[in-house]
């Protein structure tokens, strides 16, 4: 049975009139929340096969994030994406579900969506879309099993396609995200945007980014976006579109398959100029950039005081100190990744 987190306690609005704003005068009006580092897949380009997960004691409560996202959708925000590590399998995730979209129904939150890999989307599709989520993005970088279980270190492709049909089944609108990899699945990209159209869900091309340690090199696999374009240009008309989701992605609509595909480009063409976002880690660390370590620990505060004012100004504090924007770096074979932590650790 899920537990809805009361709103009955009413919360100070302390500072949160004004917008956040940035020093380069962007407004930030997205967040994305961490709710856990742990994972059930091991994907190669993401983490180490035996990757070393923190504490329980040391990620916040479902009740602090609650109360970390419930503050910055006082102080403006109105989308608000929650992501892993994979979060379906965060103990008390949909009472965490369920309590946020009080705030969809005030009208104070635009969207709640929700990045995940899809091995658990199947059980849990009905329940998000009953609270309010319309929208999950879904991680998928083939459509082949064996290179899929391969990719994940074991994972099931069937089990997630079968959470894509439950998603769907739902009302849930799917977008496929693909991390484009040189050797895995460079040929496969564009059937899978052809199969992804046909089932009326949008996909994304991700650049890997250099993010935590792995075993190989991520040169081996880069694989620029610009290029898959270009091949793709042979094939289809792209035709760029003005859509902007509150993401890094650029739109283009495919003429001949009349579907939507998206390019996130952090490295060949990066997208900093209209950055609106910031991230917190499970551990209420606010991350101003992905590709910087530029950081807040939000969790002292929270737990320091109950007056929401403080931690208002600890994040009106924080957004003064945010980056132009990152500075990802893949062209030297052997390069350390721009910044240590997983990208387990601050989430798709």
């Amino acid at each position: 049975m899920t537990v809805v987190i009361s709103s009955d306690k009413p919360r100070p609005r302390g500072l949160g009139a004004q917008a956040l704003i940035d020093p380069f005068g962007r407004v930030i009006d997205y967040l994305r929340v961490s709710v856990t580092d742990r994972c059930d897949l091991r994907c190669t380009y993401c983490m180490l096969e035996k990757q070393t997960f923190l504490p329980r004691a040391e990620l916040l409560t479902i009740e602090e994030l609650d109360r970390l996202c419930s503050t910055f959708i006082g102080l403006g925000t109105t989308r608000l994406r929650l992501t892993g590590g994979e979060p379906l399998v965060r103990k008390g995730f949909m009472d965490l579900v369920a309590g946020l979209s009080r705030h969809l129904r005030e009208g104070r939150l635009k969207e709640l969506t929700l990045t995940t890999n899809g091995t658990q989307l199947a059980r849990h599709a009905e329940a998000l879309a009953r609270y309010g989520v319309r929208r999950v993005n879904v991680s998928i970088d083939t459509l082949d099993p064996d290179a899929y279980r391969r990719i994940t270190r074991g994972g099931d492709l069937a089990g997630v396609l079968q959470g894509l049909e439950a998603a769907k089944a739902a009302g849930l609108q799917v977008k496929i995200n693909a991390v484009a990899l040189k050797d895995d699945n460079a040929e496969q990209l564009a059937d899978m945007i052809a199969w992804a159209h046909a089932r009326d869900m949008e996909m994304t091309l991700i650049e890997t980014m250099p993010l935590g340690e792995i075993e190989a090199d991520r040169t081996d696999q880069f694989l620029s976006l610009a290029q898959v374009r270009s091949q793709l240009e042979q094939r289809w008309t792209l035709t760029p579109m003005v859509r902007r989701t509150g993401g890094p992605a650029r739109y283009v609509r495919v003429e001949e398959t009349g579907g939507v595909l998206g390019f996130i480009t952090p490295l060949s063409h990066t997208f900093c100029e209209a950055c609106n976002r910031v991230r917190v880690t499970c551990t209420g660390t606010l991350f101003l950039c992905l590709g910087q370590e530029e950081q807040t620990d939000l969790r002292s505060v929270l737990r320091s005081s109950d007056d929401d004012a403080v931690l208002e100004a600890a994040i009106r504090e924080a957004i003064r100190r945010k980056p132009r924007g990152h500075d990802f770096e893949i062209s030297r074979r052997g390069a350390a990744p721009a910044v240590a932590r997983p990208m387990s650790m601050t989430g798709g």
